[in-house]
């Protein structure tokens, strides 16, 4: 069984990054292809309304990837607390990676494109996901379930400012702070 990427993985994984490092319309087609290696013919096999398609595949990726982040921050946390808090360095560690320069992974792919109403739905749906993934560990936690929807909303709310603030100043500390900002600092 080979390792390699599949074609469609291959088209989805060059579109999310070129779609975060430049946008939507920042993104032609010929760059996507020429970046994932694969003929304009495969393109419309695995997306037939192009570049729509992709972007919209390309944010359910960055969705998942983000879910598995906070499934990973969450495993052994004892606490909400902690559990936020290793989302929020994993992160920043990301971002460092990432040189800064990169816009939010769903933000960027999803509000600059053709079709507003069908991208903001699809990036809603890609945001919830990621508040229930972080609202299901809450819950596991040991907060109502209300308060843990409330507690994950805030904290995402938090982040993505977080990130654009880390962006524009091209520093994650921003992102390694703000569970200190928004719970105080840990318990000793």
């Amino acid at each position: 069984m080979s390792d390699e990427p599949s074609t469609r993985d291959r088209l989805v994984l060059a579109a999310t990054r070129l779609f975060r490092q430049r946008g939507y319309d920042g993104t032609g087609l010929s760059e996507i292809l020429a970046e994932a290696g694969v003929p304009k013919g495969s393109l419309y096999h695995h997306f037939p309304e192009g570049k729509a398609d992709l972007a919209c595949a390309a944010a359910d990726w960055t969705a998942s990837e983000i879910v598995r982040v906070i499934d990973d921050s969450f495993r052994a946390a004892p606490d909400w607390r902690h559990g936020v808090t290793t989302f929020a360095y994993k992160m920043a560690k990301l971002f460092d990676i990432l040189n800064s320069a990169d816009a939010c992974p769903i933000f960027g792919l999803l509000f600059d494109g053709p079709d507003h109403d069908r991208f903001r739905a699809h990036a809603e749906q890609a945001f919830n996901r990621i508040i229930a993934a972080a609202a299901r560990h809450g819950e596991a936690l040991g907060l109502r379930p209300e308060a843990a929807h409330e507690a994950a909303e805030t904290f995402m709310i938090g982040f993505q400012g977080g990130w654009t603030l880390a962006r524009m100043r091209r520093k994650s500390d921003v992102l390694r702070s703000l569970p200190g900002r928004l719970y105080g600092p840990l318990p000793a």
